[in-house]
């Protein structure tokens, strides 16, 4: 699985998002906001993609 960095959405940043996550092929965005309470781990979970490695998906497409 390959790792594509982007910047975030103008309106992400407008709802406060600092991270975001989204395996391609796929519809489900992962969003961690400013605001949430354990969003430094939930960071790191996204980012630990191994898993997905043996499946459809072929990039994980994240925003900072």
């Amino acid at each position: 699985m390959r790792k594509v960095y982007k910047t975030l959405t103008q309106d992400q940043k407008a709802r406060g998002v600092v991270f975001s996550s989204q395996l391609r092929p796929g519809t489900t965005i992962h969003e961690v906001k400013y605001n949430d309470r354990d969003r430094d781990t939930v960071i790191d979970r996204l980012l630990d993609d191994k898993f997905f490695n043996n499946s459809p998906y072929t990039r994980n497409e994240i925003r900072r």
